[in-house]
């Protein structure tokens, strides 16, 4: 496996298979086809007997490649040795990228990383070498970038244990975000299932202009469908607009389609794509791309007459786009920019318009394109004498787009403005940002061009606001040093105190000119034959264990469970399974359980991570501790959740994590795609209430009981009784969306076990 295995002959055998299958599924379907149904149903593991129904069929498909980011990587790798495969069965790769902690500059906190993370890195590139995945060192880029310039062309099927693998989807490739059980299942030669998602279009006409980017597309495409709105569904970018956008501002969109929910955001192959591909060095990709393009894009019946083949159209004129700024604590609180300062002029003032950080970057928003047009709103400032007036910090998602900008000035720019530069990594994106003490319990305002906000994630201080805009804007914002300003319509001022108005960053070249620089040698392939390699885990490490099979169930598991924790509004995977400090036991279940549902919050007190364990009386008890008496005294329980439950990154510790600590089951109102899948891995039932409003029935001191749990069918509604500390009890209906493949995991005690009782 060479860097960049993606060849023409890699494609044309892709295309090869799909072009078969989808003309068995046409003679089945007998109808034009949208984009996504040709990626997916192109993949299919079986096309002639595949049961197809959109929004209720599970899917058999044949990935192309899986992408292994350090933090779930980890666990995955442990999950894959498991089953006893001597290699993986498809093209893989690991990225070391989360692990990079953003304390003072990229070349410092680097050399941190790689002193105080050796023996995961140790681990991930023995691991890579001995079961045959590629390796790509610390320093390297964010999984996404080093993807997107390396592995992604349209309609490959690509599955990545990070919540935002769908930014593959701006080369049009079909990337979506898996746990690390679907991804070690896969590694492991079998098919993977995905639920036969639905379909909703976004048409875009005009194209963009003024400080209108990408990242604006996004911001209101998730004021339009909220966090849940694209759950269960693909989102397809149609129309003459999505041709005028640059493959990296395509990456952007899609990389964001996470915080709406979507399995994953597509677009179809189009000149813009071919540009970046030759950019990258795989300019020979687009011979065979011209030649299956049919299969790379909707058909013509399906663009002339879209509300016929969607199950939502959404119209949007990019010409009237306005800039977008979103936040705090959720992807899909958005408004234009004109309209925000008069909504700070409505809020409370611990709600505060000054800044107090603005950053740039990360894997949503550090494409060549996205650092020119901020740079020049840098030089503008520059040459009147200015600087940021708040800490500004720039996190390149590659090692290529810093070597780029740095070669071409870019980067330059930007560090006059008083910029620092932070290593090729997620850093304060997914909480790896060791910030200054003093912000913490002090209500403060950040804003940035990621692409996930929720409270604590950034700094771990959930009275940070998070904001989010486009990397220009966040540039204007540093310069002003707070939310109000409007780069518009709002004026700075100079060294001189003289008045001016910035003016929107002009066209920027989508890629370098000079071809991408030299990025180093980051990259490991395996070796040919890597049986000799040792994957050591010490016995006492507290970064690394080895993975044990959980118990099947039995049917006494499920009677007389109590409450752990009953959440009260948005339960995200951030809350479940933090990051920040957490992040260096993801190798670790033992330590990571530790962090369970710390961010919970508990709806019958109001405490976060603090619950009331019922079998001792005593109160606001940390939840691990709890969980963990219970389970000392083989006592099972469950937990309650609200909408949406497990919004957020495909952590595979959200589900893991209550399954090792003795959780059976998880009854909420909704869940989130990725977690509910994820908790089927792991053999927990995940549940919904029939009636949503019996949520308010559960009280803290209540016993659940499923009697007929280790019985249930597909389809049917499982029975639940809930006896009350009074004595009285009451029975209430809960539904789920288990296959008989996932009721199988589930009776096995996971997906695991019974893929080795086979």
């Amino acid at each position: 496996m060479s860097a960049v295995d993606s060849t023409p002959e890699m494609a044309k055998a892709i295309f090869e298979r799909m072009e078969h299958n989808l003309s068995i599924v046409r003679n089945r379907l007998n109808r034009p086809l949208t984009l996504s149904e040709k990626l997916i149903l192109g993949h299919l593991d079986d096309a002639q007997h595949q049961e197809m129904i959109p929004g209720e069929s599970y899917l058999l498909l044949r990935p192309d490649r899986v992408v292994l980011p350090d933090a779930i990587g980890q666990l995955t790798l442990l999950q894959f040795m498991q089953t006893g495969q001597r290699k993986v069965r498809l093209p893989a790769t690991v990225h070391c990228d989360h692990l990079t902690q953003a304390q003072s500059n990229g070349t410092e906190d680097l050399a941190r990383s790689l002193q105080q993370n050796n023996e995961v890195y140790e681990f991930l590139r023995s691991a890579s070498a001995k079961y045959g995945a590629g390796f790509w060192a610390p320093g390297a880029g964010i999984a996404h970038q080093v993807v997107l310039e390396n592995y992604a062309f349209p309609g490959a099927l690509i599955l990545g244990t990070d919540s935002h693998t769908p930014n593959a989807g701006g080369l049009g490739a079909c990337a979506v975000a898996v746990g690390g059980t679907e991804a070690a299942e896969a590694l492991a030669g079998l098919p993977w299932e995905l639920r036969y998602p639905k379909r909703i279009a976004v048409l875009l006409t005009g194209a963009l202009n003024g400080w209108a980017s990408p990242k604006d597309v996004i911001l209101w495409v998730a004021g339009q469908l909220t966090v849940s709105g694209g759950t269960n569904a693909v989102i397809e970018y149609i129309g003459p607009g999505a041709r005028s956008i640059s493959a990296t501002g395509k990456a952007t969109i899609a990389n964001m389609g996470a915080e709406v929910g979507a399995t994953t955001s597509l677009f179809a192959a189009d000149e813009r794509m071919k540009t970046y591909l030759a950019a990258t060095g795989r300019g020979a990709l687009s011979a065979v791309v011209d030649q299956y393009l049919h299969l790379l894009e909707p058909d013509k019946e399906v663009v002339s007459a879209p509300e016929k083949y969607y199950d939502r159209v959404i119209h949007l004129d990019l010409s009237t786009l306005e800039p977008h700024v979103t936040g705090p604590h959720s992807p899909d609180r958005t408004r234009p920019i004109s309209a925000l300062a008069a909504e700070f002029a409505q809020t409370d003032p611990a709600f505060p318009a000054a800044l107090s950080a603005a950053l740039i970057g990360s894997c949503t928003n550090s494409s060549y394109e996205d650092m020119s047009r901020s740079a020049q709103v840098a030089e503008q400032a520059t040459r009147r004498g200015i600087k940021s007036a708040v800490q500004f910090l720039i996190t390149p998602g590659s090692e290529k787009i810093r070597a780029t900008t740095e070669r071409d000035g870019q980067m330059q720019s930007l560090q006059a403005l008083g910029g620092t530069v932070l290593a090729n990594a997620c850093g304060p994106c997914i909480g790896q940002w060791k910030r200054d003490d003093k912000f913490a319990g002090l209500p403060n305002s950040i804003v940035t061009s990621y692409n996930r906000n929720y409270s604590g994630r950034n700094d771990g201080h959930t009275t940070t606001l998070h904001f989010m805009a486009s990397p220009e804007i966040v540039t204007a914002f540093a310069l002003a040093g707070r939310l109000t300003f409007n780069p518009m319509r709002d004026e700075l001022q100079d060294a001189q105190g003289q008045p001016f108005k910035l003016t929107p960053p002009g066209d920027a070249p989508e890629v370098p000119s000079k071809g991408f620089a030299d990025s180093g040698k980051y990259f490991t392939p395996p070796p040919t034959d890597g049986r000799a390699v040792e994957v050591v885990i010490h016995p006492a490490s507290e970064r690394l264990q080895l993975v044990a099979p959980w118990k099947a169930w039995q049917e006494n598991d499920f009677s007389a469970m109590p409450v752990l924790i009953k959440t009260k509004g948005k339960t995200t995977t951030d809350q479940i399974a933090p990051a920040g400090p957490w992040m260096r036991y993801r190798g670790h279940i033992g330590k990571s359980s530790e962090g369970m549902l710390i961010g919970g919050v508990n709806a019958y007190t109001g405490e976060t991570g603090k619950v009331t364990n019922v079998l001792s009386g005593e109160r606001s008890q940390p939840i691990a501790k709890v969980a963990r008496d219970y389970q000392a005294g083989k006592q099972s329980w469950v937990i309650i959740g609200g909408n949406n439950y497990g919004e957020g990154s495909s952590r595979e510790h959200a589900a893991i994590t209550p399954r090792y600590l003795g959780c059976a089951a998880v009854i909420a109102r909704s869940f989130a795609r990725i977690h509910e899948s994820n908790l089927k891995k792991q053999g927990l039932l995940a549940l919904t209430f029939r009636n949503p409003d019996d949520y308010d029935r559960i009280r803290e001191d209540d016993r659940i009981s499923l009697p007929a749990a280790i019985n249930l069918g597909p389809g049917a509604d499982v029975e639940c009784v809930i006896k009350h500390a009074d004595g009285s009890q009451e029975t209430v209906k809960l539904a789920h969306t288990l296959s008989e493949e996932h009721i199988h995991w589930f009776r096995s005690g996971s997906a695991l076990n019974a893929l080795n009782s086979k």
